[in-house]
C-alpha cells in the first residue's frame, strides 16, 4: 500500500481513522510492511506483503486462499486469450469502460481476475478478499498505481463511510455465512448515488426450486467434502477429474444432455461454452469441481430474495434478473444509494 491509500481506511472495529504507525520495509513509496494503527481504540492492524490485513490469514475462506493460490491466473483473461472474465464483468455492471477519477471497490475479489477488469477502467480500485488470495492478485495486478489491494471482513469492511462511486461482489456473497447481512454491509461505504452491482448461484422458488437444488449432486456430497482439509480435497478433485477426463470427454458428446450429465457427475464441463484448450478446459474443470465442493457456505438465492434485500436498503434503480446465459446463469442485481 501506499501512504495515501490512508484516506479509503478505517478501523473496522470502530470505524476511526487510522495511521500508520510504523514501516519495516518499504520500495518506491509503498509500504511492503509495517503496522497500522487506530487512532480512537487503538487497535492495530498489519501490512504484510503490501497489503493491510484486518482479518487472520487462516479462516473460513481458507480453501479458497488454497485454490487461488494453486490457479491464480487459470481464468484471467490475459492467460486465456479469450475476453470471458471482461464480457462478465461489463455485462453485469453495465458500467463505462472510462470511470477515471471515480473509485470503485471489490469485494472479493479472489485472485483477482475481475480486479484486471477493473483497474482497466482507469478508476481507483480498493479490493478486498477475506482469504490468502489477496497474495495471488496482487502477484498479478499489484503492480497497477490505481489499485489498494486489502484482506478484510466483509461484515466489518475496513472503509470510510461514502467513499466509493462503485461497489462490486461477484461470485462471492453465497458464500457467506450471513447472507442478508453481508449484502448489506456493502451499502455502508458507497457514496450517495453510486452503484452496487452483487451475482448470486441462482435459486428458483417454490416447490419446482426446492426440488431442483434437491436434485444437483453436489448438494449431496458437499455435507461430507466440505469438512474435508482443503489440501486433501483439492488432491481427490484433482485425481478424480482427472481419471474421468477421457470418459467426460465422451459424455459431452451425447446430443443435449451431455454436458449436463457430466456436471451432475461433478465434472465442471465448459466444452461448448468457452472455447479453450483441452488442457485448459481440464484445469478450469479441477479448479470448479473444487469450487462447487469446499466452501464452508454455498446458499443460491432467487431473483425475489435479491429484490427485497435492494428494496430493505433504500436503494433505486434497483434491476435484479437472470443474467444472460453466455456470460453468467446466476441471479444479477445492480441498484444505487439513495440520499437520507
Amino acid at each position: 500500500m501506499r501512504k495515501e491509500h490512508l484516506s479509503y481506511l478505517a478501523c473496522p472495529a470502530c470505524k476511526a481513522e487510522l495511521a500508520i504507525a510504523d514501516i519495516q520495509q518499504e520500495h518506491g513509496g509503498r509500504i511492503e510492511s509495517g503496522t497500522l494503527c487506530c487512532s480512537a481504540c487503538g487497535q492495530e492492524y498489519l501490512i504484510l506483503r503490501h497489503i493491510p490485513r484486518f482479518v487472520p490469514l487462516e479462516n473460513y475462506a481458507s480453501n479458497f486462499g488454497l485454490q487461488w493460490g494453486l490457479h491464480a491466473k487459470t481464468q484471467f483473461d490475459s492467460v486465456t486469450g479469450l475476453n470471458i472474465s471482461e464480457a462478465r464483468f461489463f455485462a453485469e455492471t453495465e458500467w463505462s469502460r472510462d470511470l477515471s477519477g471515480k473509485t470503485l471497490l471489490e469485494v472479493g475479489s479472489g485472485a483477482g481476475r475481475f480486479t484486471e477488469q477493473a483497474v482497466s477502467t482507469g478508476a481507483m480500485v480498493v479490493s478486498l478478499d477475506y482469504s490468502i488470495a489477496v497474495d495471488a492478485n496482487y502477484a498479478s495486478n499489484g503492480h497497477h498505481d490505481n489499485l489498494l489491494i486489502v484482506q478484510g471482513d466483509i461484515y466489518h469492511l475496513p472503509f470510510r463511510d461514502n467513499a466509493f462511486d462503485k461497489t462490486l461482489c461477484i461470485g462471492v456473497l453465497q458464500h457467506t455465512p450471513r447472507v442478508k447481512e453481508a449484502f448489506l454491509a456493502l451499502t455502508r461505504p458507497m457514496k450517495v448515488g453510486g452503484s452496487l452491482v452483487v451475482d448470486f448461484y441462482p435459486k428458483e422458488s417454490g416447490v419446482r426450486g426446492t426440488i431442483k437444488h434437491l436434485l444437483r449432486t453436489k448438494y449431496w456430497v458437499r455435507p461430507f467434502t466440505r469438512r474435508v482439509p482443503p489440501e486433501r480435497l483439492y488432491g481427490w478433485c484433482n485425481r478424480y477429474v482427472t481419471f474421468m477426463w477421457p470418459l467426460a470427454r465422451w459424455i459431452n458428446r451425447i446430443p443435449r444432455i451431455g454436458r449436463y450429465l457430466n456436471w451432475a457427475l461433478l465434472i465442471a464441463d465448459y466444452r461448448g461454452r468457452y472455447p479453450l484448450s483441452e488442457s485448459m478446459l481440464k484445469e478450469w474443470a479441477i479448479l470448479d469441481t473444487f469450487d462447487m465442493l469446499a466452501p464452508a457456505y454455498d446458499s443460491p438465492q432467487t431473483v425475489e430474495t435479491v429484490r427485497a434485500w435492494y428494496q430493505e436498503a433504500g436503494m433505486v434503480n434497483i434491476q435484479v434478473q437472470l443474467g444472460c446465459a453466455d456470460v453468467f446463469r446466476g441471479v444479477v442485481g445492480r441498484g444505487s444509494k439513495h440520499g437520507s
